[in-house]
């Protein structure tokens, strides 16, 4: 049972995935003023996602666990963790607050704010490269925790800095962000029509980590009494 009332939790949820939605995005915008080398774009996109999530987990963690991500929350509603009722809600906080933080980010660069993104993002590849970046995100927090919850926030963002750049998604691996980044037309953006596969795709590999790690992370003792 958390310490902290639930609207406290929602709020931070809400907030933690505007603040990582509006870096994506404003650091996307950035990247792309800055230089007309994707590459170096990527890069200038890369850098400043990996850090925020250093910072928002080690500052909402405690909060609300820092999920900003639906497919995290349904892994740990299918641990047990969460009540149903409380994972829809925590969902829709972090798909309202990452839709909000492509707006602000539209605003702070004097972009028209309501836009749809026209980026095709698309295919089989696309899609086995959701599965895989969720699978990673899913199996690195799982595993951190068990072995090392403090160092947790260093670990996720780390991992996301990796995975922007062996997935050939770039590594959404979060349904909220996905669905955020089709309200951006600019660097960061995926063509609304595009988000059914990857949410499909992100929930798969979520799934996958839960099986393969539940089993991965008992003890010869926990087995035993299991």
């Amino acid at each position: 049972m958390s310490e902290f009332s639930l609207s406290r939790r929602l709020v931070a949820e809400a907030l933690g995935t505007a603040m990582l939605v509006g870096t994506v995005v404003g650091s996307g915008i950035m990247a792309d003023k800055l230089s007309d080398d994707v590459a170096v774009s990527l890069l200038g996109n890369t850098i400043p996602t990996g850090a925020i999530l250093v910072v928002l987990i080690t500052m909402l963690g405690p909060i609300s666990g820092a999920h900003f991500n639906p497919a995290v929350t349904f892994v740990f509603w299918l641990k047990r963790e969460l009540g149903l009722a409380v994972a829809a809600v925590y969902i829709i906080a972090q798909i309202l607050g990452g839709i909000s933080g492509s707006l602000v980010a539209h605003v702070m660069f004097e972009l028209p704010v309501l836009q749809a993104s026209t980026t095709v993002r698309t295919g089989a590849g696309q899609w086995v490269a959701e599965i895989v970046a969720t699978f990673g995100l899913l199996a690195t927090i799982l595993a951190g925790i068990r072995f090392r919850e403090a160092a947790v926030p260093w670990l996720v963002g780390l991992y996301i800095t990796a995975a922007y750049w062996f997935t050939a998604s770039t590594s959404f691996a979060n349904p909220a962000v996905a669905i955020s980044r089709a309200f951006t037309d600019t660097f960061a953006g995926i063509r609304p029509v595009d988000l059914p596969g990857f949410i499909i795709a992100e929930f798969a590999g979520a799934a996958v980590a839960l099986a393969l790690f539940s089993w991965l992370l008992k003890s010869e003792k926990q087995a035993a009494n299991s």
